[in-house]
């Protein structure tokens, strides 16, 4: 955690600090909950259905979870356990949206590509045709999931790419706060840039497979800034192959850390190690937010952000 977390976490409770930054093992999940009143986890952290039937009764009561989406946490199992479970929604929002934007542009004008060339010592100087990508202002952009985050992308896209924003979300957005359509998940995906912004969770596990996949479009790119697994990776390696879609950029991948060999090989795949909220303040505020969380628990408050 960022310094100011842990000085703010210490003024209320006797911490245990893990270093290592690799996930918990699924039996140091089991073991944690018998051990800590309370468990800050983070993306990483398994605690699975599994996890909560090994454990009868408990003495960790929340898991103030570091970070808005919780679909590595069993929520119904956590609280059939006796354990409840707050996030850290809001604070994500903007960088989240900002790496959705980043991948697009960088994707679409080939900036990985045109790095990597610089860097390997092969640019030979400007031409005409050099490293043609597409030109983003003005495109339509289909954002599934239209919750905060999603907000956050067609604004920036819309203000300031003057991109036409079309939509597909479970249930009817009231306000999407700009200029923009509701429609069904196929028109959706017919844009010319197709952002994923829905929660991870078995609801959307796969939610873009082949399918989905073929109903975009041969010059689309494919962003995910959500969660790997709502991408069918061997099903977007398969429609980048075989050129049934132009690209992808992706900051999360179906079996976080690995990464497809096949991904990394392609030039036209825009590839980043989860930098979503990876912002100084940004990570300081979901800390903090999540020590708010836990101090309202102790205090027999209300939680901010019980999930």
């Amino acid at each position: 955690m960022p310094g100011k977390v842990i000085a703010e976490a210490i003024r209320h409770f006797s911490l245990t600090i893990r270093e290592d930054t690799t996930p918990l093992t699924q039996q140091a999940c089991i073991d944690s909950l018998h051990q800590y009143d309370a468990i800050l986890p983070t993306l990483g952290d398994p605690f699975s259905a599994g996890v909560f039937a090994e454990n009868h009764a408990p003495r960790c009561r929340l898991l103030a979870n570091f970070g808005v989406g919780y679909n590595h946490i069993d929520v119904a199992a956590a609280k059939a356990a006796g354990v409840i479970v707050s996030n850290t929604p809001g604070a994500v929002t903007d960088a989240t949206a900002d790496i959705a934007l980043t991948l697009m542009l960088m994707t679409a004008r080939r900036v990985g590509e045109g790095e990597r060339m610089l860097r390997a010592g092969e640019w030979g100087g400007w031409h005409p045709t050099q490293l043609l990508g597409t030109h983003m202002s003005g495109k339509s952009l289909g954002i599934i999931g239209m919750g905060r985050i999603g907000k956050a992308i067609a604004k920036r896209a819309h203000y300031g790419f003057g991109m036409e924003v079309r939509f597909f979300n479970r249930n009817p957005v009231a306000n999407p706060g700009l200029p923009s359509e509701q429609v069904e998940m196929a028109k959706a995906l017919a844009a010319d840039f197709v952002v994923i912004a829905v929660p991870g969770g078995p609801a959307t596990h796969h939610l873009i497979d082949a399918e989905a996949l073929a109903q975009m479009r041969p010059h689309a790119f494919l962003i995910n800034i959500a969660r790997g697994d709502i991408v069918e990776e061997q099903a977007l390696i398969d429609a980048l192959q075989n050129e049934i879609i132009a690209g992808a950029g992706l900051d999360v991948y179906e079996h976080e850390p690995n990464v497809a060999p096949a991904l990394m090989l392609m030039e036209n795949v825009t590839l980043l190690p989860h930098l979503g909220t990876a912002a100084t303040e940004v990570r300081e505020a979901m800390g903090l937010m999540a020590v708010e969380n836990l101090v309202a628990f102790f205090d027999g408050k209300p939680l901010p952000n019980l999930v």
